[in-house]
């Protein structure tokens, strides 16, 4: 009889804590202002700068932070909702440009 290989990515518990770090990273980047596709945009550098700032170490997969992206649009569909709802205003907007460069425009004469 073969041992059974067990996928510890992908145990209740793992997802468990997957979810949580996801809640964490999520209330953090709303709180910038940013949306789910700008946090896709990202490059893993500086997903990982943002997940540190979140006060969390960055995961280890795509898996988490699609998660985050999921968080993203349903807080952001609530908020259209409740746009009255003090909680419906991300607190920090202003530190967006730290993680979400506007394009640049070009020059022209």
């Amino acid at each position: 009889m073969e041992p059974q290989e067990v996928d510890f990515a992908h145990t209740e518990g793992a997802a468990k804590r997957r979810r949580e770090k996801a809640m964490g990273l999520a209330r953090y980047v709303w709180d910038r202002g940013i949306s789910g596709q700008e946090l896709l945009d990202l490059t893993d550098g500086t997903l990982r700068k943002l997940a540190r700032a979140a006060g969390s170490n960055p995961p280890s997969t795509m898996e988490t932070w699609l998660t985050v992206v999921e968080l993203l649009d349903q807080k952001s569909a609530w908020a259209e909702r409740h746009p009255d709802h003090p909680a419906a205003t991300p607190a920090h907007r202003d530190e967006k440009i730290m993680w979400v460069k506007p394009p640049i425009v070009p020059w022209t004469s």
